[in-house]
């Protein structure tokens, strides 16, 4: 018997229709959020365990092969199509979703640092490497263990609901993201080069950074430039060596490059025009001479060069060069200055920060996430930045308020990790990816 509809109500019955197909898609988004969360609570000792794992395994840059056969065999594990040997030890993993619909990416980088472990924790590192020709400790001192346990979390709860995906997630597992100096290329940048945002190329990236400044499971997050490019510096001043007790025989290189050092520090005070944006010239090392009654024939400096914006970049450079050499020849010498160019400045994505930021202060919650300062460390996050639009954002990892002024920083000895944030770093990665493919999907 067909059905009957009182034509008088016809209206009402239209607008329950319509009520019903715009509210269904609420409905769906708001269980898959549900969903997520169980999940991530339901693997979070499994996190913990991949993470500590990770620690007490470290490997040094471009020499992750244990930590990427973990990676690749998890992913496998999972269905997903793996390729390895990216960029020397770098692993992608693309999970294709039940629909048709964007590509999302999400980074994880993998390598640890020349550091001897003092934590006392049960799974210290006991490692040690050799590293520019010494015999080094290796510590996962900036946390890059537990970025890898978050995504290798966030794979497994993607992949278990894949046929609600509507389009592909990439994942990418980056080695060196500290550097491999004086490689040509590495990490991210060589990743780049060797086609890790094509096929399927991403519409977004998204990264994340374990933070010792903030209160663990608070996310913070700023749309622009968000961390500053970094580059290496190197000047060798070269004099005459003479007897210190007659300085006036020779040149001596120590007293030029000890000007060179205060001169540099004018650059950025009193050179470049401070309410633009902040920058640093800062000298790391200084070598030279043998004895103390030896004048010697050169002293060579190595530093680092900060900045927000690439034309304030450009300037300092030649500053420094024309500081250094014009400071040496005036006292008879002579410098060279060598400028290694390396990350750009790290930039999230205005419009895709504006976009994600519900997802992001949904998942950290009130009172937990806030507009984080510029960062004058660097990332080479940036180099995926310059190709597709990104979003970095800071996972705080400190136990509490009280912790946060004696808490060691990132790169410390002594760092170590409030593992009750890993939780709140797997939902979030999980939650954007999924937020992105919904907000794109057609």
């Amino acid at each position: 018997m067909p059905l009957a509809i009182n034509r008088g109500r016809r209206p009402f019955f239209a607008l329950a229709v319509s009520l019903l197909f715009a509210v269904t898609p609420l409905f769906a988004a708001i269980s898959q959020i549900a969903k997520i969360d169980r999940l991530a609570t339901e693997i979070e000792n499994q996190v913990i365990a991949w993470r500590r794992d990770v620690h007490e395994h470290p490997e040094l840059s471009n020499r992750e092969f244990r930590t990427a056969r973990l990676v690749a065999d998890h992913l496998r594990t999972l269905g997903m199509e793996v390729h390895t040997g990216i960029a020397v030890t770098g692993v992608t993993g693309v999970l294709r979703g039940g629909r048709d619909g964007p590509v999302v990416a999400l980074r994880a980088d993998m390598d640890a640092l020349p550091v001897t472990e003092q934590t006392g924790l049960p799974f210290a590192s006991t490692a040690t490497d050799e590293f520019h020709g010494d015999e080094v400790g290796v510590m996962h001192a900036c946390g890059h263990d537990a970025h890898v346990g978050i995504m290798m979390g966030v794979a497994q709860i993607l992949a278990a609901m894949r046929d609600e995906l509507p389009g592909t997630v990439k994942f990418i597992f980056q080695p060196a993201e500290e550097g491999a100096y004086p490689a040509r290329t590495w990490g991210a940048k060589m990743m780049v080069e060797e086609g890790v945002l094509k096929d399927p190329r991403p519409d977004a990236i998204f990264g994340l950074h374990v933070w010792a400044a903030s209160p663990a499971g608070s996310i913070g997050f700023r749309a622009g430039p968000t961390m500053a490019s970094a580059d290496y510096l190197r000047i060798t001043v070269k004099g005459r060596q003479t007897h210190a007790a007659a300085p006036w025989m020779g040149v001596d290189p120590i007293v030029v490059a000890s000007q060179i050092v205060l001169a540099l520090q004018t650059i950025p005070s009193r050179q470049i025009n401070v309410l633009e944006a902040p920058s640093i010239v800062s000298i790391g090392t200084i070598k030279g001479g043998q004895r103390n009654n030896i004048i010697p024939d050169s002293v060579e400096m190595t530093g680092t060069i900060r900045a927000f914006d690439p034309v304030i970049r450009e300037k300092l450079h030649e500053k420094v060069r024309r500081t250094a050499v014009r400071i040496a020849e005036s006292a008879g010498a002579e410098a060279d200055v060598t400028i290694g160019i390396g990350y750009p400045t790290t930039v999230n994505d205005p419009a895709l920060t504006k976009l994600m930021a519900p997802t992001l202060r949904r998942v950290a919650g009130p009172g937990q996430y806030y507009s984080n300062p510029l960062v004058t460390g660097a990332e080479d996050f940036s180099y995926y930045q310059e190709v597709i639009p990104g979003l970095y954002f800071f996972l705080g990892i400190t136990t509490d308020d009280e912790h946060l002024k004696s808490a060691a920083f990132n790169h410390s000895p002594l760092f170590t990790i409030d593992e009750s944030a890993l939780l709140v770093g797997v939902r979030a990665l999980s939650h954007l990816a999924i937020d992105f493919l919904q907000a794109n999907s057609p």
